[in-house]
Formats: C-alpha cells, sequence, structure tokens
C-alpha cells in the first residue's frame, strides 16, 4: 500500500463530522466485479486536485449510466479512519486481491464535475474514449460527480425499446428502398447503439444525415477514426458519400412525421461535413424546396467559412462548433487542424452571428483543465467578443491524465476551481446564453425575457390603439345624440 499525502492530513474532526455525508468508495476485482469499500470515501479528481466525494456533491448516477472498471490503474481512496488519502494496489480485506478504480460514463445531459481518481502503473496504456466520472456508494445507491445542464428525454434509453426500433427499421425500408444513407443508420441504430440513429428509426426528435467521409482535423479524441494511435475508434466512418437525392429523401421522412423537428449534419460517425458542401448544399435546396418546415442544423469544426457561408445562403438554419478550449494552442493541441486555423472557426462564428443564425458552440469539457482560471478567463473573453446562443456542454471522450498532459504541455492554466464554479459564473455573467446538450429546433431558438417582453409591448400597444378607436366612436355617438347600445 502507497500512501499519498496531496495536501496534508486532512482536518480529523472536521472530516469525522462529515463522515455520515461522504460516499463509500467502489472498486472492482480482477474479474471486474464491482463492490463496496468499507473504511474508505470515494475521491475525485480534476486535474491535481484531489477530493473525497459527498452526498452534496454528487446525484443518484443518471439512468443509462454505465460503470466500467480501469485496468493498469490503482484508485486513490479516502481511509476515513486516518484521515488520509491512499492509492491502494490490493484490497486492505483480502490480501493478495489486485483491485482497480471504478468509474461512471454517464447518460448525456450531465457534466462531470470530478473524474475518478487513479495512479497509472507504468504499463498503462490509453483509456478508451469515453468520459470517466467520479462515482460511489451512499445509502442504496450509486452516485455521481455530475451536474444536470439538460433534461430533454431525448437519449433516454427508457424510451428506445429494441422493438421499437426494429419495427422502425422496417418501416423505413419500405419508404425508402435503395437508399444508401438509410442503410448506414440501420448499422448506427441496431449495430453501435446510436441514440440519434434510433431516434430517426423510431420518428422522433434530431435525425442525423452523416455525408462526409474526409475530415481536415486530427482529433485526439475522434470517435470514427484513429491513425497512429493505441486507441480503438469506437465506430466506422461512412464509406460513401450520399447524394443530395438520397439526404433529401431521408431529412424529408424525418421532417413531415415530426413535429418541431431536426435534422442535422456531422455526426460521429463520419468527418466534417463542410469537407461535403458540394453535395450538402443542393441537398439543403432540394429540402426547402419542399417544405419550410423543420430545423437544418450542422455540426462542425468551422474550419472553412465559405462553406459554411453558402449553405446559410441554401437554408442552413444553424450551427454548432466543436471547440475544446477557445485558446488557440489548446484547441490546436486537440483538433490538429489540417489546412485551417482557429482564426478560421472564429470566422465562422462570426459569419453565423452577422446572418442572424443560430449558433452553439460544442464545448469539450474535461475537470481539472475547462475550470483552470486560463480556460475561464478566456471563454469569458470570447463570449464577450461573440455573443452565441448556446453552450452544449459535452464531456470530453478521453483518457483525462493524458488530456492534462497534453495540455499542460502548451500553456499555463492555474489551479482548478471547480466546474460548479464555471457553470454558475458563465450563467450569472451571460443570463441570455443557454445552457444544454442538444441541438434545439427553431421554434425554440430565442424563446427568452426579451422576446417575451417584445410580445407583451406589442399586445399592451394593440390594446392602446383599440381602446382609442373605441373612445373614438362612443365620442361620436354621444356627440351626434346617440346612447351607445
Amino acid at each position: 500500500m502507497v500512501v499519498v499525502d496531496v495536501g496534508g492530513k486532512l482536518e480529523f474532526k472536521k472530516l469525522q463530522k462529515a463522515n455520515s455525508q461522504l460516499l463509500t468508495a467502489l472498486v472492482a476485482n480482477q474479474a471486474g466485479e464491482i463492490f463496496e469499500l468499507e473504511g474508505y470515501a470515494a475521491v475525485g479528481m480534476a486535474g491535481p486536485r484531489l477530493e473525497p466525494l459527498s452526498r452534496a456533491q454528487t446525484c443518484r448516477i443518471p439512468h443509462g449510466s454505465e460503470l466500467m472498471y480501469l485496468p493498469e490503474r490503482k484508485p486513490v481512496l479516502l481511509n476515513v479512519k486516518t484521515g488520509r488519502l491512499e492509492t491502494l494496489s490490493e484490497n486492505p480485506y483480502a490480501p493478495g486481491e489486485n483491485i482497480f478504480p471504478v468509474a461512471a460514463f454517464n447518460s448525456p445531459g450531465y457534466v462531470l464535475t470530478r473524474v475518478s481518481a487513479y495512479r497509472e502503473t507504468q504499463t498503462a496504456q490509453t483509456l478508451p474514449l469515453f468520459s470517466y466520472g467520479a462515482v460511489g456508494w451512499h445509502e442504496e445507491s450509486f452516485r455521481s460527480a455530475v451536474v444536470l445542464v439538460d433534461p430533454e428525454p431525448r437519449q433516454d434509453l427508457r424510451r428506445m425499446q429494441p422493438k421499437d426500433v426494429r419495427a422502425g427499421v422496417e418501416r423505413m425500408r419500405k419508404q425508402l428502398p435503395g437508399n444508401r444513407l438509410r442503410a448506414h443508420l440501420e448499422k448506427c441504430a441496431l449495430t453501435y447503439g446510436c441514440p440519434a440513429g434510433k431516434n430517426f428509426f423510431l420518428g422522433r426528435y434530431e435525425a442525423p444525415l452523416p455525408t462526409a467521409k474526409q475530415c481536415n482535423a486530427r482529433c485526439l479524441g475522434c470517435l470514427s477514426l484513429q491513425k497512429d494511435s493505441d486507441i480503438p475508434h469506437s465506430q466506422d466512418r461512412i464509406a460513401f458519400t450520399p447524394s443530395p437525392w438520397e439526404i433529401t429523401a431521408v431529412a424529408l421522412a424525418h421532417i413531415r412525421q415530426v413535429p418541431n423537428s431536426v435534422v442535422s449534419f456531422g455526426q460521429g460517425c463520419e468527418g466534417d461535413p463542410l469537407l461535403a458542401a458540394d453535395v450538402i448544399e443542393p441537398a439543403i435546396q432540394h429540402i426547402r424546396r419542399q417544405t419550410g418546415e423543420g430545423t437544418i442544423n450542422m455540426n462542425t469544426n468551422g474550419s472553412l467559412p465559405g462553406n459554411l457561408g453558402r449553405l446559410f445562403d441554401a437554408g442552413l438554419d444553424s450551427v454548432r462548433i466543436s471547440m475544446n478550449s477557445v485558446r488557440e494552442k489548446c484547441y490546436d493541441a486537440y483538433f490538429r487542424p489540417q489546412g485551417y486555423s482557429f482564426a478560421d472557426v472564429l470566422e465562422s462564428i462570426d459569419l453565423a452571428l452577422a446572418g442572424d443564425k443560430f449558433v452553439a458552440i460544442n464545448y469539450l469539457n474535461c475537470p481539472g483543465f475547462s475550470d483552470t482560471p486560463g480556460e475561464v478567463d478566456a471563454l469569458v473573453r470570447f463570449l464577450e467578443k461573440h455573443p452565441i446562443d448556446m453552450i452544449q456542454w459535452r464531456n470530453l471522450n478521453f483518457d483525462p491524465i493524458r488530456y492534462w498532459q497534453k495540455m499542460n504541455a502548451v500553456a499555463a492554466h492555474g489551479e482548478p476551481g471547480g466546474m460548479e464554479k464555471l457553470l454558475k459564473r458563465i450563467r450569472k455573467q451571460f443570463p441570455k446564453l443557454k445552457f444544454g446538450y442538444f441541438n434545439p429546433p427553431k421554434e425554440h431558438f430565442r424563446i427568452c425575457a426579451e422576446s417575451i417582453f417584445r410580445t407583451l409591448h406589442l399586445e399592451i400597444e394593440t390594446c392602446r390603439f383599440w381602446i382609442g378607436v373605441l373612445f373614438q366612436q362612443e365620442t361620436i355617438r354621444l356627440f351626434e345624440g346617440r346612447t351607445p347600445n
């Protein structure tokens, strides 16, 4: 057993008082069996910061979350009796039994505040592409270190029964025979379990329109392609470019059956859609010739503002631009752009704002980096200069220690202050900025206090007008010697 003393021994009296609120640590054995470790409290990690998890800092683990154990790693836990942090390599109650840290891959709509606390062994390989949230056990339930930012049940697995998805697949096979994009989405829904693909076949919310085979970034956490890396990609990238007619048919099938529908280019199973603008542009035009309903959205790296402008002209309604940081060095270290610059990304954002389009950023956040002073201050300056409509808070799916190392190699950040504080500061300083996880339909773009005020003002002015008209009519009647009815 190795004792780790980070920040010295915790205040014993204070700790004793809080013991009842601490989460019991979870560990796993070699077989992957997860169990409580009595006498030890769960610990969360954010960069160099280690902190025991309490009930107040956590919530019941969201439905649909998954627990996993981390091989080639040792859990960092709090010994409740001594008040010290310890790194354990074996079960203290079963000498010789190796134990491993446990993490939670949380459901969409929840932002991680801490990751599972652990130390790597010398042989540790890079973790697969998941986020690794801190988790513990308290009062007969798992609890996770997360904050809810989007309550919409768009990807609630309880509402995605396999039989219903398969029925939707059969229905779409009959409706769109021979459509290669429809067939690709079948693989997404049935093989990879993609919630967006399932929603298309279930006929609700947002439908994916993967199109691009190529990408001009080499993201560390790319889900569909990993070159020269020991990290396996989680799904295959689309192997063909659908025609404008195939895209149109899938999009219209969704829009015509779903109220307040969204269709989106730029999915985890493709490159960047701006590189397929020559196909997407006529597809959007075809869609808009047939209907003004539905929201056409694009998820992109924003690398080609010229192409994005063409798509706006064609009828694109909204754009979501992915960023792990608004500081160029940190952005480049993660996205590793090929043939474009961070300035191009900012130009795309400003282009969308100037065109009065709905603009969101897909903010890939990670505790221990995103909540550092360098990052927080940069984000505030960015939002002041670029008044976007929404931040979609997305947990970064990447090995957290490897990520911190890469970010620390390119810029100074300072000590993390906590994701909770970051969220509160941004909400307070930018009250009109939407928080969320999913792409909203255009019907929800600008629902805010300002629009309500304008509506009420218009209604008041209308009332004043008609009161004036009635007053004039009654005045005329009295002048002519008539009494009102």
